[in-house]
């Protein structure tokens, strides 16, 4: 049974709360899978890597994006690599620190003694090490620089440290090594931050965690269920530090604004909310027995009707309704799309919307409150959203 199939029959005390961390109902955490596993710092706090280049950078070049580890994220990366030699039965497959979280995918090749989350709990241990070390002033213990405690099993040899953090490639297409080169500084002089910096940074609290010192309790995992995916997170992490410097660079399109009021409708949105204002507004809604001939019919009259300047709106549910959306996207015409699901506090389009969203294309709204289930759209949420989209279209 699957996760979403479990919660959805069972009885749950109290309300369930949506949370990235919960566990796959029935997994068995020892077998041999695929995982891509996501930390964040406590609090979220900036400690591992400053991200330095400009979005658009070309790979090869001083402004290509990339992420420069500090001293404690170096140390971070150093635990990840001491996971495969405490456990010969896990391989590294990818790495990607972040300034508050880091990805990183896990092979588990064959039956391993711990789960996942025992594995997992040994590294966050080596990490508060580093951290105590590095940030409270701590002195060190013996173990080695980065040595986690896994119980029952005996520190290894101090492992020694290897480049600090995987070259990034610009672009989601770019070839993904698994632990690059290292990354030298930023010829603008933006300077890795020192201990100093990061003791500055964590100064407020440091020294009193109540969970996870470094890292937040928990951590999110991902299981790899099917062909391509492991490309598509290979992708994913080397892609993140362009994205994160895309959201740096237009903050406005990328919040996620609550409580954005249309004709007395309130929403979360993200994208260029510049696009209510525009004087032509039309939707989209097409019926599910066109034809594909009919279709394509009215694929053409919304195209030549962007192509004037109207913005299209839509839920984009039934196939006419994503063909004609998908084909104003391509052509990069103004899009509003209306969507069930609704946004967490740090949100960010997926793929080719989050291009979308930089150039102003896109804007996103969402009517109703972020679920993590993956549910199937009901007939009378698609009756609602059809009419928020009239409504859109309709309001001056």
């Amino acid at each position: 049974m699957d996760r979403e199939t479990y919660e959805s029959q069972k009885p749950f005390a109290g309300e369930k709360v949506p949370s990235m961390n919960r566990r796959m109902v029935g997994h068995d955490y020892q077998a041999r899978q695929m995982y891509m596993i996501t930390m964040v710092t406590e609090g979220r706090r900036p400690l591992l890597a400053t991200v330095q280049g400009k979005s658009d950078g070309a790979a090869g070049t001083p402004d290509a994006p990339r992420a420069v580890p500090t001293e404690l994220g170096a140390r971070v990366e150093q635990c990840w690599r001491e996971i495969s030699v405490r456990y010969p039965q896990i391989a590294l497959l990818g790495f990607q620190l972040m300034p508050d979280h880091f990805h990183g995918i896990l092979f588990v090749k064959e039956h391993i003694e711990k789960p996942m989350g025992k594995v997992l709990l040994g590294f966050k241990q080596g990490c508060n090490k580093a951290f105590r070390e590095l940030v409270l002033g701590e002195p060190a213990r013996p173990g080695g620089p980065g040595a986690p405690f896994v119980p029952g099993v005996p520190a290894s040899p101090s492992v020694p440290a290897g480049p600090s953090v995987p070259a990034v490639p610009a672009g989601p297409g770019a070839p993904f090594a698994p632990f690059g080169p290292a990354v030298p500084a930023s010829p603008s002089g933006l300077a890795v931050p020192s201990v100093a910096v990061i003791q500055q940074q964590t100064k407020r609290g440091a020294s009193d965690r109540r969970h996870g010192l470094l890292f937040a309790p928990g951590f999110n995992d991902k299981l790899l269920l099917r062909a391509g995916q492991l490309d598509v997170w290979r992708r994913y992490l080397a892609d993140n530090p362009r994205r994160l410097l895309m959201k740096r660079e237009h903050p406005n399109l990328f919040r996620v604004q609550r409580g954005l009021v249309v004709g007395g409708q309130s929403f979360s949105a993200i994208g260029n909310r510049f696009l209510l204002e525009r004087p032509v507004r039309l939707q989209v809604q097409c019926s599910r027995r066109l034809t594909p001939a009919e279709i394509e019919g009215v694929v053409q009259h919304f195209l030549a009707a962007a192509a004037q300047g109207a913005v299209l709106v839509s839920p984009s549910i039934s196939p006419g309704e994503k063909a004609v959306m998908r084909a104003a996207f391509d052509q990069g015409f103004p899009l509003i799309y209306l969507q069930e699901n609704g946004f967490t506090d740090l949100a960010k389009p997926g793929g080719q919307r989050m291009e979308a969203c930089a150039r102003g294309q896109l804007l996103i709204l969402a009517p109703w409150e972020h679920h993590n289930e993956r549910m199937v759209i009901r007939r009378d949420q698609c009756l609602s959203l059809n009419e928020m989209a009239q409504m859109i279209c309709s309001f001056h």
